[in-house]
C-alpha cells in the first residue's frame, strides 16, 4: 500500500515540472495578448492538449515559464495561473505525440522562446 502513495506523489512531481516547463515555454511572441495557462484535470477540460519533446527541434513551439503574469506574452511565455479562471488557456500533458495537439519544449532562457516554423497563432484561438 506505501509503494502506491510513493508511485503516486512521484507521479505528481513529475506532473507539476512537466507543467513548469511548458508554461516558460509559451511566452517570446512580440506584440501578442499575454498568455496565462491553467493544468487542467483531465484532457476533456483542456483546450490544449500538451506533448512535451526532448529536443527543442522536434517541438512546435519553445516555451519558458515567466514569474509574474505581467511578463507573459504571445504564444511562448507562459504563466501558470492558480485557477482556471486566470487562464486564457486550460492545458493537459498527454502521454503520445499523436494525442497532442502542440509539441513544446521547455526552454531556459525567454530569448530562445518561440515558434519553429510559422506562428501558429494561439492568441487568435482564445475563449
Amino acid at each position: 500500500m506505501g509503494g502506491t502513495t510513493h508511485a503516486g506523489a512521484a507521479m505528481l512531481i513529475r506532473s507539476t515540472i512537466q507543467f513548469l516547463t511548458a508554461l516558460a515555454l509559451l511566452a517570446t511572441v512580440p506584440g501578442a495578448a499575454a498568455l496565462t495557462v491553467h493544468e487542467a484535470g483531465h484532457a476533456a477540460q483542456a483546450d490544449l492538449r500538451i506533448y512535451v519533446v526532448d529536443h527543442a527541434a522536434q517541438a512546435d513551439l519553445r516555451v519558458y515559464w515567466v514569474d509574474y503574469a505581467s511578463q507573459a506574452r504571445g504564444d511562448a511565455l507562459w504563466w501558470r495561473a492558480k485557477y482556471a479562471a486566470q487562464a486564457e488557456r486550460r492545458i493537459v500533458f498527454v502521454r503520445y505525440a499523436a494525442q497532442a495537439d502542440l509539441k513544446v519544449y521547455f526552454v531556459k532562457h525567454a530569448a530562445q522562446a518561440g515558434w519553429n516554423g510559422p506562428p501558429r497563432g494561439l492568441a487568435i484561438r482564445r475563449r
